[in-house]
């Protein structure tokens, strides 16, 4: 089983890319293909499928997304290669929210995603998106807003479902008032 990968890519197709490590060209299927550059080095966190008739690497730039991808293939009805574009289109923190508040519409906008099959995702992984959200949470661009929170003494269960609605492109104290704002709700 592989964790991750470092190489240069060197192909980027439609739907994987090529990852070359020790002169060998990879083939790993990932999310967005086209947010990695040509000759430029990464290192890919990487899922690896292993079925009677196949053997395929799925591979991802964040650990939360790895994290994600693995929580929404437990699925029922839900297999990786339908995973992808819910990965590719939606935020890590987008579909955590969407899953935890039972927002079907947002599910339903993917790719193959119906009313049956997002009824079964929150179904099987509302209240256990405990591990995903906390990784989701040490994104460096929000890391300065949970310092403060917890200054002001807040636990992290109380903020790590709002964390992901606030604008990390607004200043620190923007920030803190929406976070206040959506806590005292």
């Amino acid at each position: 089983m592989y964790d991750y990968i470092i190489g240069k890519v060197t192909n980027v197709n439609s739907t994987y890319i090529v990852l070359e490590c020790s002169g060998i060209g990879y083939i790993i299927y990932t999310p967005n293909p086209y947010s990695f550059q040509e000759g430029s080095e990464y290192k890919v966190y990487l899922y690896q499928l292993v079925r009677e008739d196949e053997l395929s690497l799925y591979g991802f730039k964040t650990i939360e997304e790895k994290e994600l991808f693995l929580k929404l293939i437990s699925v029922k009805g839900l297999g990786p290669k339908m995973t992808l574009p819910i990965l590719a289109t939606g935020s890590v923190g987008g579909v955590i929210d969407a899953i935890e508040r039972e927002n079907l519409l947002y599910l339903r906008k993917f790719p193959k995603i119906g009313d049956k099959l997002a009824k079964q995702i929150i179904l099987d992984l509302k209240g256990k998106m405990g591990v995903v959200s906390t990784l989701e949470l040490k994104d460096n661009s929000y890391e300065e807003l949970i310092e403060v929170l917890k200054g002001l003494g807040y636990k992290e269960k109380e903020f790590k479902t709002i964390i992901p609605k606030v604008n990390n492109e607004l200043s620190i104290e923007d920030q803190v008032k929406e976070a206040l704002k959506l806590l005292l709700k």
